[in-house]
């Protein structure tokens, strides 16, 4: 046994269920670096072959990474452990989970009408009446509307088409920084990503044209309210970037809007430019309630029958009770005027917070959504300086592949009249870091 590691095993099949026992456990942390694979191979006397298998199965299920010389390591987010957020320390104002402002979220009452009976809803999947109105919420944007499906969530509906699409080793092709729930599902399929730069148009041609000629076979993005950036599409940044797609029609491009209706900017998508593979989905958990897993798509008839199909072998459909509520809550016109507000809420919030940092000349990015993204030099220092003074942020490690490091501030309860204060702390936070680690 190599007892360094705690990593045993005669037989690739054995090494890999150690390691990722070890990962399960907690006794190899993520981005703790495994051993060399003739080192281990010498220490559990196997062929340097047997180790490298193992570690290309650990590869393959997302346990583990390979950083070309900085050699193989535990994955930030191993499919094998539960990797959830930092527990928020008593006492601190909380702005750091990226959650809507529960006050603004209408009051989820299950329907009356329950679905009859004991049955398979198999053969009818989706409810007519929500298809329709579906259709006109996506119509109304400029998306096509011939083919929709519904999911548990967007993440549920990207990773069941990363699965179909997609062998592991293949490349994505992922913003930078981005969601960090997506970069983990990811990780956790064992595909690789190629980081895609973001500014506050969103994705940036010039680095999606590099990742596509680098061999992404999908793209996932967001139009608008991107996690963490707030960057949001023009017409101008849509255009430049179909034509960089439409290079490269095999794609599957995946634009997330998971904000959409709080979103506070115009949506200039993807889907309604003529691409080949295409999928476009919303959510609703942002501004109808953070419990309601449900998901909306529309999408090219190809990805429609591959996403479907397998949903079908699964889960089989969403919850029709599920349904029904989702349905209840978008035609009710008083749930209709709560959206708005909270729209127009966010939006102040968001402003007055990016104006008064930059009064203090501190540069912050947010022109939609319910996120501002701060540049610093120390995520540590600033979320512990923070922390201090009663604040609890999100460091931006875990949204980040390759660009540079800053903080992720959640505005959706934020009040205006406390922006102020927090932008005032943060600047006595840089000055103290400035001041310890030099200008």
């Amino acid at each position: 046994m190599a007892t360094q590691y705690g990593i045993s095993g005669t037989t690739a099949k054995g090494i890999a269920a150690s390691v990722e026992r070890a990962v399960a456990e907690g006794s190899l942390a993520p981005g703790v670096a495994l051993p060399p694979v003739r080192r281990l191979a010498d220490g559990l006397g196997v062929s340097p072959g047997t180790v490298a298998t193992a570690y290309k199965e650990l590869r393959q299920r997302g346990i583990v990474v390979t950083r070309g010389r900085g050699g193989t390591v535990v994955a930030s987010a191993p499919a094998v452990a539960s990797r959830r957020p930092p527990r928020v320390p008593e006492g601190l104002r909380d702005l750091a989970g990226g959650h809507p402002d529960p006050r603004l979220l209408p009051a989820l009452v299950p329907p009356s009408r329950l679905s009859p009976g004991a049955r398979s809803h198999r053969s009818a999947p989706r409810l007519a009446r929500l298809e329709d109105a579906v259709r006109e919420w996506l119509g109304s944007d400029g998306v096509p509307v011939e083919q929709v499906t519904f999911a548990h969530g967007a993440l549920d509906l990207i990773g069941r088409l990363l699965s179909v699409e997609l062998r592991p080793g293949d490349v994505v092709a992922m913003e930078d920084p981005g969601y960090h729930h997506l970069l983990d599902l990811v990780t956790a399929s064992g595909l690789r990503m190629v980081p895609v730069a973001v500014d506050d148009e969103g994705v940036r041609p010039d680095a999606l044209r590099d990742a596509l000629r680098g061999g992404a076979r999908a793209v996932v993005c967001s139009p608008r309210a991107q996690n963490p950036y707030g960057g949001r599409f023009s017409v101008e940044r849509r255009d430049a970037l179909l034509g960089v797609l439409r290079e490269r029609p095999e794609v599957l491009v995946v634009e997330n809007d998971h904000a959409s209706a709080v979103a506070d900017a115009p949506l200039w998508t993807l889907a309604g430019g003529g691409l080949s593979r295409w999928v476009h989905v919303r959510t609703v958990s942002k501004f109808l309630g953070t419990d309601l897993r449900w998901a909306a798509a529309a999408c090219d008839p190809i990805t429609l029958a591959r996403h479907d199909g397998r949903l079908l072998l699964t889960s089989g459909w969403v919850s029709h009770l599920l349904q029904e509520t989702v349905h209840g809550l978008l035609v009710d016109e008083g749930t209709r005027a709560l959206v708005a507000r909270a729209r127009e809420t966010y939006a102040v919030r968001r402003s007055a917070l990016v104006r008064e940092l930059g009064e203090r000349g501190i540069e912050a990015h947010g022109v939609s959504g319910m996120n501002v993204w701060v540049p610093v030099r120390d995520e540590s220092a600033v979320v512990n300086g923070l922390r201090s003074h009663g604040w609890w942020v999100a460091a931006g490690a875990r949204f980040r592949l390759s660009s540079g490091p800053g903080v992720r501030i959640t505005v959706a309860e934020l009040e205006a009249a406390d922006a102020a204060r927090l932008a005032s702390d943060f600047a006595g936070v840089l000055g103290e870091s400035e001041a310890t680690y030099g200008g």
